[in-house]
């Protein structure tokens, strides 16, 4: 069983309303050689939230951070004319909330971050994870 001490919220980096869904990033990751699916979870706009990697296996999302994390990845991140912005449709940010919340209670004493706040040349998840989370963080 993996020690996880992180949950990573990420972004796809499409443009709002792509309907990009995780089979179509897990085969792009295996276009890259990889073994699918970076992520552990990937919500497409409509809210659906599918899963990608399973959370035993490591993951392939955040450099340095994957041995003990898990990551979550929205569909989104680029506005209507390509510029970084939080693109996230209400069903997403539902079951965003829904999906931290389940992981809290499987993994209570990990952080939930984004991936800008442990690579600071990223702009991934284009809002302030820690912040809208802060009631999901441990004590």
């Amino acid at each position: 069983m993996r020690t996880i001490t992180l949950i990573i919220v990420h972004c796809s980096a499409n443009r709002a309303g792509s309907a990009l869904r995780m089979a179509d990033i897990d085969s792009y990751h295996r276009s890259l050689g990889w073994i699918g699916c970076g992520y552990h979870y990937v919500i497409p706009t409509d809210g659906t939230i599918e899963p990608g990697r399973p959370e035993e296996m490591v993951g392939a999302h955040c450099k340095n951070h994957n041995r003990h994390s898990i990551g979550v990845c929205y569909i989104g991140r680029l506005s209507k004319d390509g510029k970084p912005a939080d693109t996230r449709t209400d069903a997403q940010r539902i079951a965003l909330r829904n999906m931290l919340e389940r992981l809290r209670r499987r993994y209570p004493d990990a952080l939930i971050v984004g991936h800008r706040d442990l690579d600071p040349q990223k702009v991934c998840p284009c809002f302030d994870v820690a912040n809208e989370y802060h009631d999901l963080q441990p004590c």
